[in-house]
């Protein structure tokens, strides 16, 4: 399936703040208020639709990416922070790696990073198999500050 990657608009913004994920997954789940924050350009959020043009996901580059009580003493651009969202009724279908990689793909010609670096929630396996058959190693572990849930960072080579 070809994807595409291209600026978040308000309407999708909208319902991607809408969506809600079954526990412990709904630690995924954005509010209402999160809406401004995924359509405002300097917050490099994006969404992914498939050759139909329908959401299939979406995406962030740089700080929005990152997780509080994470270590990110490298910045961009020699390591970009990366984001991604798929709709729930997509997550567990097979499009893990292909949605994935067009993400990457996007931010490699868009920002031009040395490295890639993901945050995902340790309980998060599918998350976590697919950054690891797309080339991902594991970085570090740590508990995030307000809640003690445990994430792990990942990267690889741009």
């Amino acid at each position: 399936m070809k994807l595409a990657v291209y600026q978040i608009s308000i309407k999708q913004a909208r319902e991607i703040s809408a969506w809600r994920y079954e526990p412990p997954f709904s630690l995924y789940d954005l509010s209402e208020e999160d809406c401004s924050l995924l359509w405002e350009p300097t917050n490099r959020y994006y969404s992914v639709l498939d050759q139909k043009q329908a959401l299939i996901g979406y995406c962030c580059f740089g700080k929005e990416a990152r997780v509080a009580g994470g270590s990110y003493s490298e910045q961009e651009p020699a390591i970009l922070d990366v984001g991604v969202g798929m709709h729930p009724d997509k997550t567990g279908s097979g499009l893990g790696s292909n949605f994935v990689d067009a993400v990457l793909q996007f931010g490699r010609v868009q920002f031009s990073p040395a490295k890639f670096r993901v945050t995902v929630a340790a309980f998060n396996e599918r998350s976590l198999k697919t950054f690891y058959k797309l080339g991902f190693e594991r970085a570090c572990e740590f508990k995030r500050s307000q809640d003690g849930i445990k994430f792990m960072q990942l990267e690889r080579l741009a």
